[in-house]
């Protein structure tokens, strides 16, 4: 006779198995896989080697069904072109996937339908149709519709970005103003004293930090410092060609920059073009180049590409976590948490090929 939906299979470990096993009560291995935090660090540990001993596999639908709980994150996937897709984000995607995999859960991406480009109602679609235990939002903005509307809505969320004061503060983020620092900390250390930052779309949160990192930096430091972009230098064009030609309008000035740090890498492939237009090269003896996001295609640019890397996993992992604490009803955090970057440095950012005083290296070490 097959066995029934309510009987365990042939073979198949059963949670009171696990409990036996390892002394402890049903109730305990289901808190172990539910809700772990009430439970013993020793408790957690011992459960945890009987149901890998064991091979105990629980029954998610089950589990699911008895709860309330989806088991499911939905992430409102930022608008992109699958044609050119956003290489930062495809990698959080991945880390998203697999933080939450981790942790049991699944994630459910959503957009706003055919014909609006309203993120507040496809939230409200999904939250409606009881689809996610909570959401996860990106390339948050000052005065977001979106955060605001699910604060009001009292719909468990966390944010790649930093959400306002009067918000809550469930949100992970890097410290762009502190990144930009340690690039122009580093530029300094190699000699160079006139450098520039190329940046655009500066209403975006992050890129004004960026800005405001690499020029207060500079400052502190006593280095000659311009920041430009496309939307600056007010040249016709493309975003891209705009970028290029404000680029060349300073490297052809009497007192061009011997290094540039750029907003992003594809900003960075910018500054290339405009150095090697202006017959020049990039890297050491010539124009030192920096980038933002640590994009794949940096290791494969010529010389290949120094830049700040985002801890993505990191930075999935903490927010699973911190949504899945509200999921569970524990209050919102105080305050939000800024992860730490890393500067990978490449052949793209050598010492200064200019003259420059011998001790400078050391001055600024």
């Amino acid at each position: 006779m097959p066995d029934g939906p309510h009987r365990p299979r042939r073979g198949a470990t059963t949670i009171e198995e696990v409990a036996r096993a390892a002394g402890v009560s049903r109730q305990t291995v289901s808190n172990t896989l539910n809700a772990p935090h009430r439970v013993r660090p020793e408790t957690l540990e011992r459960v945890n080697t009987a149901i890998r001993e064991l091979g105990y596999q629980p029954d998610q639908s089950a589990r699911s069904l008895r709860s309330g709980a989806r088991r499911t994150i939905g992430y409102l996937a930022p608008v992109d072109d699958p044609l050119d897709p956003n290489p930062l984000m495809a990698g959080f995607l991945e880390a998203l996937v697999d933080a939450a995999g981790a942790a049991g859960q699944r994630v459910l991406l959503f957009r706003p339908g055919q014909g609006t480009a309203d993120p507040v109602a496809a939230i409200d679609e999904l939250v409606a149709a009881r689809q996610v235990d909570g959401l996860v939002l990106a390339d948050v903005l000052r005065e977001d519709v979106r955060i605001a509307h699910v604060a009001r809505l009292g719909v468990p969320f966390v944010s790649f970005g930093r959400t306002g004061p009067a918000q809550p503060q469930c949100w992970v983020d890097i410290g762009n103003e502190t990144a930009m620092a340690d690039v122009v900390r580093h530029l300094a250390a190699l000699g160079h004293r006139r450098i520039g930052y190329l940046g655009a779309a500066e209403e975006l949160p992050w890129m004004a930090a960026r800005r405001a990192g690499f020029l207060a930096e500079a400052h502190r430091l006593g280095l000659s410092a311009v920041a430009t972009g496309a939307a600056e230098a007010g040249f016709s064009g493309t975003a891209a060609g705009s970028a290029v030609a404000s680029v060349r309008a300073l490297l052809r000035g009497p007192d061009r920059p011997t290094a540039f740090a750029a907003g992003d890498d594809l900003l960075a492939l910018d500054v290339y073009e405009a150095v090697r237009a202006e017959g020049l090269v990039v890297g050491p003896g010539g124009v030192a180049v920096t980038g933002f996001h640590d994009t794949p295609l940096c290791r494969h640019l010529h010389p290949a590409l120094t830049s700040v890397r985002l801890p993505l996993r990191a930075i999935a992992t903490a927010m699973v976590g911190r949504l899945l604490d509200r999921v569970r009803g524990e209050a919102a955090p105080a305050e939000g948490l800024e992860l730490p970057t890393e500067l990978v440095v490449r052949g793209s950012s050598g010492r200064s090929g200019g003259a420059e005083p011998s001790g400078w290296s050391g001055w600024f070490g």
